[in-house]
């Protein structure tokens, strides 16, 4: 029996706007609108884009144990993030796989709230629940799955905050801050961050509100986006994608994330990082570019060894790009090498990171 694919609180939207829905992590969700992919990224590029992240999962964990817990769960140092602060980090098992990669915002003094991947949110919260006690003690500590709690609406561009903030009733959080405001009339968390290499904020909002802040951001400009979009606009800033670039089956180090992983707070999984970062991986992952004609897609495989984890054509930078993990010595920048795609070979050169960066960042 084929499974019954999940709806965010925008769907009815999507569909009255020509969005083209697709299975994505068992939800329905809008790969393109009529104007076409290219189109849509080249509007979050130059103007601003809305995309619907509602699909995202969220945990509460809340209490005076709150922080030892998160330091226990994820790799980060939590106790780093003021109150309004954001930050990007990773769940790994004991073995050193990402379990998933995630953004915890402290909202207040013993209150954080973790945005995890939509198709790891069931386990995210399972593992959160068995695994809390260890790193807490005996403080008490509340673990809350607030995914039915949200909808979230990430507008990006370069005109994406100065809209929000003719919706807003305050002034909008910096880059990985989070702040509590009105938007629309309506109470949202705006937080600073995103997804596609573009300044911008992300929206958690009541799910019967997302269709009233929608319409306000349509109203005053902002263009809807699709995955597609999403998926050309993080490769080139060169944001990893969970299930494609990393895994449970691949440490952080040579995932090249060892910076999310502070040692020093002993979070599960840090004993088999600190050896990977001491002894090092037999492959790392890299950013690329082809330098003839073709396209690379995920599972192309790399000649002589290692293999494409994301590609695409870039509208930017008018060239294939992609992420690979290649052999450990191929993968300084300026190394050349050959991709396999679909029989064809195609030359290609280890990029410096990110591929493409915005001037407003």
């Amino acid at each position: 029996m084929t499974a019954v694919l999940r709806r965010t609180p925008l769907h009815a939207r999507h569909v009255e706007l020509g969005g083209k829905m697709v299975p994505f992590a068992g939800w329905d969700m809008p790969v393109q609108y009529p104007e076409g992919v290219k189109a849509e990224h080249e509007t979050v590029r130059t103007a601003a884009g809305v995309f619907d992240v509602s699909h995202m999962g969220q945990i509460i964990t809340r209490g005076p144990g709150a922080l030892a817990a998160l330091q226990h769960l994820t790799t980060n140092d939590v106790s780093k993030i003021e109150i309004g602060g954001a930050q990007y980090g990773l769940i790994l098992r004991p073995d050193g796989g990402v379990f998933d990669d995630i953004f915890t915002y402290r909202l207040a003094q013993d209150e954080y709230l973790t945005v995890t991947n939509a198709a790891n949110h069931g386990t995210d919260f399972t593992w959160f629940g068995h695994h809390h006690q260890t790193g807490a003690g005996d403080q008490e500590v509340e673990i809350v799955d607030a995914a039915d709690d949200y909808a979230m609406l990430a507008v990006q561009g370069p005109t994406a905050r100065g809209i929000v903030a003719g919706l807003a009733d305050g002034d909008l959080p910096a880059r990985f801050h989070v702040a509590k405001l009105t938007v629309a009339g309506k109470d949202a968390l705006v937080c600073g961050t995103g997804y596609t290499g573009e300044d911008g904020v992300e929206l958690l909002v009541a799910p019967a509100d997302a269709v009233a802040v929608l319409d306000a951001l349509l109203d005053a400009g902002v263009k809807p986006i699709g995955l597609g979009a999403r998926d050309t606009l993080r490769l080139e800033a060169c944001y990893h994608l969970y299930g494609n670039d990393m895994d449970a089956g691949r440490n952080p180090i040579e995932a090249g994330l060892g910076w999310a992983v502070k040692e020093a707070t002993e979070p599960i999984g840090f004993a088999a990082v600190a050896k990977a970062r001491a002894e090092s991986t037999a492959e790392v992952l890299v950013p690329f570019s082809l330098t003839e004609s073709g396209i690379p897609r995920g599972g192309n495989p790399v000649v002589g060894g290692g293999v494409v984890t994301s590609g695409t054509y870039s509208p930017t930078l008018s060239k294939g790009v992609g992420l690979a993990y290649v052999p450990r010595e191929r993968a300084a920048v300026g190394t050349t090498f050959t991709v396999d795609v679909r029989g064809k070979h195609r030359a290609a050169i280890v990029e410096a990171r990110p591929l493409y960066q915005s001037k407003d960042l």
